[in-house]
């Protein structure tokens, strides 16, 4: 029996602290005021009676009540009963109101919350409401007792004064005595005339909850509440809010009940405090309540999963993982909880609903049904841990452990994070020593435990018992606590209605403390006796075991369905060995070692192993030692590291049973060959293997003991089973098999030995503790000596020696001092300090780390033990390293090409498999991999050549290779990774990955050593990146010149700068540079001996021979014109006027091509005359040679095609609207349209270039001009706008197009419903279309035909709607793809002849990153199991086909423009040279033919790619520089998508899909010359163009006979054929290699080729279904390695043949016959399947080659043999009549291919709707800008806020581009955007701010908020296709304190004159950015620092000329992936402060 209440407590108002500002509560009283013996009062209980603080009200509130729940010291919880209600007080002000200083106190106290908070300021005395509460505080959990017993006290106190409170205060203390759990209703009265009833419940351990579960989970929801329960169960931070305190108790009070059986044993208050938030920062795990007003106050908190409860919402932090119930578990879970729940769910798709429907439960039975889904769904999770309890101490008090491993393993929970960290938590422990003991009370828990595995298998065969059985479990949940069927009615009184509310209420008075005293007392002293004889106790009995764990999952005898036979195999093996037949064993041991992947066969291994030991040891011979160490290695490492199946606990013994004699007296045992294994350091299996062992010793311990064992039951009943045993001894023949079946487990022995326990006399007892602290030791000092054994390596001896040499002699007569002595090693694991003779030695750190280790178990004679065993493995060591070593396969040397050398020492390795399946046998070919073989590094490849580790799958050699130069990532993997792929054990590998999409994973045989392995890694970096381009393979042996011009960095130095500075004056005050001679520097001789001959392009070797005007070139940003200065005319060099240069020059290939296209004259020489410039032409392109040397644009090539009428120096000038000089220039026209295609870089912003206005307006001029040459220069710029529909020309037929079908999401069809009509016509998009989508007359078929706009405005509003602001599409004759943050850099025609399209686009980080993804989706280190991990879901996500279809649209936009509606288009992106030079070269193939032959596509390269420059060196990162930066393949990009497009138009290529794959090989294989440099200017400072320029088609060197022989010209990378080794190698073109192979073989020839001069454009798909992954990213060919060598390939495959012949010799009648139709085995993924097995044309040619040499002929080529073939008349294709169904797929495929234009068109409209403006305008140039002002501004309602502001460096107004400096002229700035303009300009700004925040006023009213479609955002997306987070902040003002996490001034250093600079720095911690300002108030930042790139932040050394008034420790130094900043503070204190701040949001 105990006490209903402890203490009675009355809570009320401060009034003493009130008037110092401090509002708090005071206990006033409380009953005992004596602590009583067993339960102390708890202090602080007044801050919980009001958790939101006490203050005083003004209005009456009505009484609450709710519970709070405190926690002592000894973890004992305290439940109180909260009543609180109000009591009117009179307040009077403590100074008169008329005082001035009054007001100052009453606003503090205000701020304080104070007792004046709403005092009156005209009244002396004002009525005030304070808070009183009345607290019961108990240990019992009786919450409606507490509610009724204080509502009866405060009833009592209202409407009863005759009756005195302290006899119901002093009954409720004293009178109420409650009987524990199980006892009878207990039925009282406090005095009052109540009646109350209390019914405990009829278990302890049950929770009662009433009716809270199925309020948490009304409030939360099913999501929600398993989400909450996960979380509490992994010991995570838990915060829930509310408005109700009751809320926040009874749901903390539901959540820990359904932990059930698990108790919270963390910090538990359901109702904080507000005084007490900091609480919520403590680090250990809580579940705690506040209220909801106070969730403001905690939102900083990072790991905390915050639960709202009224609102239904739980908040998991960003960076928490919170793990799950596994599945599927969670899915049960969730049907059984919908079961319960919405009953009515399984029955809403019924037809017929049945008549009787299942009633609803009641709230309190649902709680039940609630409860019940979660202790079947724990007791599932849970199953069998009862079969993985070890017994470790049965008296005198039972120990249980538990084993996690097993548990884990045999449940295949290994890999469940929610499992194995609930394993982990502090509860679960207490869970274990509770319920683990096998006799006690065994409770509901226990029998659903046991009986769960029936009703899971009655369940999977009738699903309907699910929701039988859980009401089945509800019912005695809730009789357990309702077990009185019988009803009581009480009787509670209550105060009337409105009491509370009364005017005149009485105080609560106080309460005589003797008379409650004295009431209590009596009750003592009467000794109150209940009767309990309706107690149903329950008496203890055995814990049934449930369901064993090995039974639990079904699935483990289906992993292997021949398990039997594999053992069978393991079986004779073993013996094999033990038999000494080691050939027979070795033929057999590589299935034995597959094998030992299953669990079955590891154990079956030990106990054969077990079998074949007698006695202690088994001496073993060297061969059978060995197999037996690699079988004992092969179980280990596929085992798991926590050893859940035992498989290490088994092999432990035989490891120090098996060994080998190696000399006399010397021994070795198996242990010292395992000792690799991470199983051998976890302390977890030791622990458990420890136990197992002691809990085997202790079952024995007590079989052994008859007396111990005969008053058992089962005892008996194994007597009764077996009469022949004796009865006094029925355990003694331990080995019958019998006995063993009847044999009882641990804990029944346990449970019948704590059963009779009680009944032992004491001697006995003391008996029994000493037997089993004996076994104890004994097993402890066991372990010790094994963990010894494993622990200690078995070279450790002779490291021992060497650093202990000498020092031995000195302590050899302490020996005998050692202590063998055995402590208590359970307590004492720290106990060193014992005297063991080994003392004084210093032993190294893995002894030290023995000794730790091993102490844990027994200590003080340790270091002796590990003394003695190093001394012992001295010999062993020694001995061991004697022994032959083991025969290895002999390394063979990989096939090489000419030139190629090794540089460095093979090494031997294993090719460990990856996650490609092909060679691993998972598709069912044989093993490849492992693989053992040799390492090379040569000066080309990384060369892997070996052969399989099995002999017996198959004999085949295998290779890999990849260029050395295409390395992109190289990687160390540890043992851990290799042990699973080989049967050995090796500690350390190397993967190496290259962009050939080629993985070596190799593992460095025991022999390599680390020096060599890191001598191995520093040459393949060093061979990778050379230190001149002139030492890669292609040009391998060329001598390297002894001056090497390189570029230098613009204004390097101070030195260039003030001479760049000089010159700039000079040539503003109008002096030009006169002739004067220079010395001559960097000449560089040409390649061929000849002075001019080879020199074509004067490049950076020779200035023009008139003299170099500075006024005559502008200033260059990233090009110093002084470089130029430096480089002087070689002696004899050619002029411009050299006829022979001009000519050379005209013969490259994209001259020709120009002028195949019409683009220049036929005589070019004539044409690039001076005489030729001034002459009237026809044509309207000329070929300007403004860039002859290189000087005005670096990247550019020497010729270039400009307008006729556009001069030199107009060209010149232009480069200012243009980054890094490259202007738009012309480099393909269409055929029939005449249309343009030009290329370019991105305009520059307004101010980046410009200098000067004058300067400004000048560029602009000369780009108005430029452009609207272009459009002069279109023929479709003189046609009206109605003139030319959007007819289609027609094109080729896609395959895909075929297969399209007609979706209405994609597509416009012409059949639609008139729904499908009303919500096109509703959506923005379609309404810009509808002019261009329209309809024939005949209404059959759709055609997209341009309407021209009744406005010439660019811009039209909606009648629908006034907010929307629309794009209509106008025709162009000129459109400009550029990005959407220049839109101002380019100047749009008035006249809509030009359009800007602003166009999104990945940039090139992006093509990284989707480039690393890709390449670990096709070529994966390992294998994955994951379903996230898939190769589809992988290539999804590297977004790489996405990329693709980004370009394809982009160029298939560029198609449509110039053949359809015959216009221009200029594609001016990012530097111009990759994603240009990608849309450039695919429209280009689309849309001219010639491009798609061998001859034309090489002329595209060279033209896009080589001669407009293309950063090759750096995308492919050739030098150390772009080493850092990634590999970015945009030519591969590009490679792809001709793929793509060849796919589709398979007829259209004259090359086959092996071309592009051996492009993108050797593109960056560094074979070739062709792709080693970026630009024309490098190739002719190199040479390369020399070579070039007089190279003739080597097709033509090759006659029509075929003579056999190889001719040569250039060995593949090598010299000149006919040199010598001193004579000069610039290597040899990609191209020329082609055309000569192309000459001798089709390899590179698609047979299928069939012009179509009819439908000469080409229109792919683009949708991702249409596009697929590449072969050339999958393809794998392990016979010789990538089969892009094509000679490495021709000698493999010529030495295959030479032995397939040799071995198919026969020999008949003296006759030697060769067999060549023997059959051949081809195997994909080692084999070339193109190459074994080749397509009909090749095979024929061949035949044909073959037969005319038997003939003995003369054999013809190929191309001829081929071009004699006789085709079909194509006039019988041609006159073929088109179905209809062919010829709507052909205009359905036009139609996609259109639609997509459009929306590329009208994307980039509706996007800058908003920016029209800014688009339209040119810097300087405002007059011609009005286009469209008018409707843009009606979209927008921002206006901007403009404040005056102090320009400290002179600015431009952005209005009418005057300056702003100074005082004088001053300006404005808007606070949001940083607009800048005069103040007289504001009245003509029309802009509308684009960064407006929402909110702000102007003038004190409220702005209007912007329109619905108008955009603000007119930042660049080149970057991101995708909107990115970045928007959602530029909504914030830069200004704006919420941004700022610390801001400060901050001198910072310049990067150019070094000079310091005061900024305003400010640290934002949600943008993660260091800004700078130029001052405080400057809204508009001058730089960023993204603390995404800081790679470190430090203090810094002091500055030569530090700033003033600073210190030398006041430097610190941000640096970043770019650059470092240094930064300098006022002080130390400030410095270190920043560098405090940076680092903590880098964390």
């Amino acid at each position: 029996m105990s006490r209903l209440a402890d203490y009675f407590v009355v809570v009320g108002y401060d009034h003493e602290k009130e008037r110092s500002n401090n509002s708090n509560g005071a206990i006033v009283q409380r009953f005992p005021e004596k602590d009583w013996p067993d339960t102390p009062f708890i202090d602080g209980i007044e801050w919980f009676c009001q958790p939101l603080g006490w203050a005083l009200s003004s209005e009456r509130q009505e009484p609450k009540f709710f519970v709070y729940v405190l926690t002592d010291i000894d973890c004992n919880r305290h439940y109180c009963a909260c009543l609180c209600f109000n009591e009117t007080v009179s307040i009077t002000p403590s100074k008169p109101a008329d005082e001035e200083e009054d007001n100052v106190e009453l606003e503090n106290s205000r701020r304080a919350g104070s007792l004046t908070r709403n005092l009156p300021a005209v009244t002396h005395h004002s009525i005030m409401y304070a808070p009183k509460c009345l607290v019961l505080v108990s240990r019992l959990d009786y919450i409606e007792t507490f509610r009724n017993c204080l509502g009866v006290v405060y009833t009592a106190f209202l409407d009863d004064p005759g009756t005195p409170l302290e006899t119901l205060v002093g009954n409720i203390l004293g009178c109420v005595q409650v009987p524990p759990p199980g006892g009878p209703q207990v039925r009282f009265s406090i005095g009052a005339g109540d009646r109350q009833a209390l019914q405990p419940p009829l278990s302890a351990s049950l929770p009662v909850t009433g009716s809270s579960v199925s309020l948490l989970f009304h409030q939360f929801g099913i999501r929600n509440v398993l989400s909450l329960l996960c979380a509490i169960m992994t010991e995570h931070k838990i915060l829930i809010h509310s408005k109700s305190y009751s809320r926040l108790t009874e749901g903390c009070r539901a959540l820990i009940a359904l932990m059930y059986p698990f108790k919270q044993s963390h910090v538990y208050i359901p109702v904080l405090p507000a005084n007490l938030l900091e609480v919520l920062s403590t680090p250990t795990p809580f579940l705690m309540g506040i209220h909801s007003s106070l969730k403001g106050e905690v939102a900083d908190l990072a790991d905390v999963i915050v639960a709202d409860m009224d609102g239904g919402a739980v908040t998991v932090p960003e960076g928490l993982h919170l793990p799950l119930f596994p599945e599927p578990l969670m899915t049960q879970s969730q049907d059984s909880l919908m079961l319960v729940l919405q009953p009515e769910l399984s029955l809403a798709d019924l037809a017929f609903a049945p008549l009787a429907l299942r009633p609803a439960s009641s709230s309190t039975m649902l709680d039940k049904e609630l409860r019940a889904v979660f202790m079947r769904t724990l007791a599932h999770l849970l199953q069998g841990y009862r079969s993985c309890l070890t017994t470790v101490r049965i008296h005198p008090k039972p120990l249980i452990a538990f084993n996690k491993a097993a548990f884990l393993s045999e449940r295949g929970l290994t890999d469940c994070d929610f499992t194995t960290r609930l394993l982990d938590c502090m509860f679960f422990t207490a869970f274990v020593q509770e319920r683990g003991p096998p006799w006690r009370v065994c409770d509901l828990w226990d029998e659903l435990y046991s009986n769960l595995g029936e009703q899971l298998r009655q369940e999977a065969q009738d699903s309907s018992l699910v929701l039988t059985h859980i009401q089945d479990l509800a019912k005695q949940l809730h009789v357990n606590e309702n077990p009185n069927p019988q009803p009581y009615v009480q009787k509670i009184g209550r105060p009337p209605e409105g009491a509370s509310s009364r005017i005149h209420q009485p105080r609560f008075p106080l309460l005589s403390s003797e008379l409650v005293q004295k009431i209590i007392d009596e009750e003592q002293t009467k000794g109150i006796k209940c009767r309990l004889n309706q107690m149903r106790l329950s008496p203890p009995r055995i814990v049934p075991m449930g369901s064993q764990v090995s039974n639990i999952q079904d699935n483990s005898r289906q992993i292997i369905t021949n398990s039997a036979r594999r053992l069978e195999v393991l079986k004779n093996c073993i013996n094999c060995i033990f038999e000494n037949k080691i050939s027979d064993a070795r033929k057999t041991f590589p299935a034995v070692l597959r094998a030992l992947k299953a669990k079955q066969a590891r154990l079956a291994l030990c106990t054969e192993l077990s079998q074949h030991v007698l006695g202690n040891k088994a001496m073993l011979e060297h061969q059978q030692f060995d197999l037996i160490v690699r079988l004992m290695n092969c179980a280990l490492q596929d085992d798991s590291v926590m050893d859940g199946h035992g498989v290490a606990a088994a092999l432990l013994p035989l490891a120090t049973a098996f060994c080998r004699k190696l000399c006399t007296g010397v021994i070795q045992f198996a242990y010292t060959c395992i000792q690799d294994h991470k199983i051998w350091k976890n302390q977890q299996f030791w622990e458990s293997s420890f136990f197992h062992d002691v809990q085997r010793d202790i079952k024995a311990l007590y079989l052994s003991k008859p007396e111990a064992m005969n008053s058992s039951p089962l005892s008996r009943r194994s007597v009764d089973r077996d009469s022949s045993l004796s009865p006094e001894y029925p355990w003694k023949d331990r080995r019958s098999t019998y006995i063993r079946q009847i044999e009882p487990s641990a804990l029944e022995i346990a449970a019948e030995q704590m059963r009779v326990w009680p009944n032992y006399d004491p001697e006995k007892k003391k008996e029994y503790i000493s037997s089993e602290e004996s076994t104890l030791y004994s097993q402890a000092i066991h372990y010790a000596n094994r963990m010894v054994y494993l622990l200690v390596p078995l070279d450790i001896g002779a490291k021992w020696q060497h650093s202990h040499r000498g020092e031995r002699h000195h302590h050899g007569e302490d020996d005998d001092r050692a202590s063998n002595s055995i402590t208590n090693s359970m307590i004492e694991s720290d106990s060193l300090d014992a005297e063991s003779g080994f003392e004084e030695q210093d032993p190294s750190e893995i002894g030290n780390n023995v000794i730790k280790t091993v102490t844990r178990f027994v200590d003080k004679m340790i270091p002796g033990v590990v003394h003695m065993h190093v001394e012992t493995l001295e010999a062993v060591y020694r001995e061991s390293k004697r022994l032959p070593p083991v025969q290895k396969p002999k390394i063979m040397e990989p096939t090489m090409l000419p030139g190629e050398v090794p540089i460095i020492e093979n090494l031997r390795v294993f090719l460990l498999p990856d996650g490609r399946e092909d060679a691993s046998g998972a598709l069912g070919g044989p093993t490849l991999l492992p693989a053992e073989g040799a390492l090379f590094l040569t000066n080309y490849r990384v060369v892997f050549r070996g052969t399989p580790c099995d002999p017996y799958v198959s004999e085949q050699i295998i290779v890999r290779a990849f260029p050395i130069t295409s390395l992109t990532k190289e990687k160390r993997i540890s043992g851990v990774n290799i042990q699973s792929s080989l049967d050995q054990m090796v500690q350390e590998g190397l993967q190496l990955r290259s962009c050939t999409f080629q993985l070596i994973k190799v593992a460095f045989d025991e022999e390599v050593t680390t020096e060599m392995i890191e001598a191995f890694r520093k040459s393949v970096h060093k061979a990778k990146n050379p230190m001149h381009p002139f030492h890669y393979f292609a040009m391998n042996g060329h001598a390297i010149p002894e001056t090497i011009v390189k570029d230098k960095e613009k204004n390097a130095t101070l030195k260039g700068f003030a001479k760049k500075t000089l010159l700039k004056t000079a040539r503003r005050a109008g002096l030009k540079s006169k002739n004067a001679a220079k010395k001559q520097k960097y000449v560089l001789s040409n390649a061929g001996g000849n002075n001019n001959k080879y020199l074509t392009s004067p490049g950076r070797m020779s200035l023009p021979p008139n003299g170099f005007d500075l006024s005559e070139y502008p200033e260059e940003d990233n090009e110093s014109i002084l470089e130029e200065l430096d480089l002087v005319v070689p002696s004899g060099s050619p002029g411009l006027s050299d006829a022979k240069t001009l000519e050379r020059l005209s013969e490259r290939s994209y001259v020709r091509d120009w002028s195949r296209l019409g683009l220049c004259a036929d005589t070019p020489t004539s044409a690039l005359s001076n005489g030729a410039m001034h002459r009237q032409r026809t044509e309207p392109f000329r070929i300007s040679t403004v860039n002859h040397a290189h000087m005005f644009c670096y990247s550019y090539p020497a010729m270039l095609v400009v307008p006729y009428n556009v001069s030199d120096d107009s060209i010149r000038r232009l480069t200012r609207c243009h980054r890094i000089n490259r202007i738009p220039v012309v480099t393909w026209r269409h055929p029939r349209t005449k249309a343009l295609l030009l290329r370019g870089s991105s305009f520059h912003g307004k101010g980046v270039i410009a200098v000067s206005t004058s300067e400004s307006v000048a560029s602009n001029v000369e780009q108005e001009k430029f452009l609207n040459a272009i459009v002069q220069a279109t023929p479709a710029a003189f046609l009206k706008q109605g003139s030319s529909a959007w007819g289609m020309t027609e094109s080729s037929l896609s395959i895909d197009s075929l297969l399209i079908t007609m979706d209405s999401d994609h597509h416009v069809i012409h059949g639609t419903t008139p729904e499908q009509t009303r919500k096109v016509a509703s959506n923005p998009f379609a309404k810009m279309v509808a002019g261009t989508l329209g309809r024939k007359s005949g209404g059959k078929t759709a055609s997209m035909a341009f309407v021209p706009p009744k406005s010439s405005q660019r811009y039209s509003t909606d009648s629908d709607s006034g907010t929307e602001c629309v794009h209509t599409l106008q025709r162009a004759a000129l459109y400009i793809f550029g990005e959407k943050s220049q839109m101002k850099g380019v100047k749009t025609d008035s006249g809509q002849k030009i359009d800007y399209i602003p166009v999104e686009y990945y940039d090139v980080k992006n093509t990284k990153n989707s480039f690393k993804k890709l390449m670990r989706a096709c070529v994966p280190s390992s294998v994955s199991s994951e379903p996230d991990q898939s190769f589809a879901k992988l290539v999804e996500g590297s977004e790489w086909l996405v990329q693709l279809q980004s370009v394809m649209q982009l160029a298939g936009a560029a198609v449509d423009l110039l053949d359809v509606q015959g216009s221009s288009v200029m594609i001016c992106l990012e530097d111009g040279a990759d994603i240009t030079a990608q849309i450039s070269a695919v429209a280009q193939i689309c849309l001219d033919p010639y491009y798609r032959t061998l001859e034309g596509f090489r002329v595209l390269i060279e033209k896009e790619w080589l001669a407009f420059g293309h950063k090759f060196a750096q995308r492919s990162t050739l030098t150390e520089e772009s080493a850092e930066s990634g590999f970015a393949p945009i030519f591969l990009q590009f490679l792809d998508i001709v793929h793509q497009i060849q796919r589709q138009f398979p007829l259209a290529f004259e090359f086959n899909e092996f071309y592009l794959r051996f492009l993108a090989y050797h593109y960056v294989s560094c074979r070739f010359r062709t792709f080693l440099f970026d630009s024309e200017r490098e190739r002719v400072m190199n040479g390369i163009a020399a070579l070039d320029d007089k190279r003739g088609s080597l097709s033509s060197h090759y006659k029509g006979v075929d003579t056999g022989s190889d001719d040569d010209s250039f060995y593949p990378g090598g010299r000149l054929a006919g040199q010598s080794s001193c004579s000069p190698n610039l290597g040899q073109s990609v191209f020329d290699y082609i055309e000569k192979q192309h000459a001798r073989s089709p390899i590179f020839y698609n047979f299928f080729f069939t012009p179509d001069t009819e439908n000469p454009v080409l229109r792919p798909q683009s949708h991702l279904s249409n596009l697929d992954v590449w072969d050339y990213y999958l393809g794998e060919e392990l016979c010789h390695g990538p089969s892009y060598d094509l000679e490495i390939v021709q000698q493999d495959a010529a030495t295959a043949e030479g032995d397939k012949e040799i071995a198919s010799i026969s020999h008949d009648s003296g006759r030697t016959l060769i067999n060549k139709n023997i059959g051949r085995l081809v195997t994909s993924g080692y084999d070339g399947v193109a190459q074994c097995i080749p397509d009909s044309f090749s095979y024929l040619l061949e035949e044909t080659h073959r037969c005319e040499i038997d003939l003995e002929r003369l054999p013809l080529k190929w191309r001829q043999i081929w071009d004699k073939l006789e085709l079909p008349p194509t006039d019988s294709f041609n006159s073929r009549q088109h179905t209809m169904t062919q010829q709507l797929v052909r205009l359905h495929g036009r139609l996609l291919h259109k639609r997509s234009t459009i929306e590329i068109l009208m994307k980039g409209k509706l996007v800058n709707a908003s920016t029209a403006v800014d688009t339209a305008s040119v810097s300087g140039s405002a007059a011609s800008s009005t286009v469209g002002v008018a409707a843009a501004a009606s979209g927008y309602s921002r206006p901007h806020r403009f404040d005056h502001y102090d320009f400290r460096t002179p600015s431009y107004c952005d209005q009418c581009s005057n300056i702003l400096w100074g005082a004088v002229k001053t300006g404005v700035r808007c606070k949001d955007c940083g607009y800048s303009c005069h103040e007289r300009c504001i009245a003509a700004v029309v802009r509308n701010c684009p960064k407006f925040r929402p909110g702000s006023t102007i003038d004190g009213a409220a702005t209007l908020q912007p329109s619905k479609h108008a955009g603000d955002d007119t930042r660049s997306v080149n970057s991101n296709v995708t909107p990115s987070n970045q928007q959602y902040y530029d909504q914030f003002s830069s200004n704006v304190a919420e941004n700022r996490t610390h801001e400060g001034h901050l001198y910072k250093r310049g990067a150019l004159l070094k000079g310091w600079k005061m900024r305003w720095f400010v640290l934002d911690s949600i943008k993660h950015q260091l800004r700078y300002y130029d001052s405080m108030e400057d809204p508009a930042c001058k730089g960023v620092i993204d603390l995404a790139d800081v790679a470190s932040v430090c203090q810094g050394p002091p500055a030569p000329v530090p700033p003033k008034k600073t210190d030398d420790k006041s430097f610190f130094d941000v640096k970043t992936s770019r650059r470092t900043y240094n930064l300098c503070a006022c002080n130390e204190a400030a410095a270190l402060e920043w560098i405090e701040k940076i680092q903590a949001c880098l964390q």
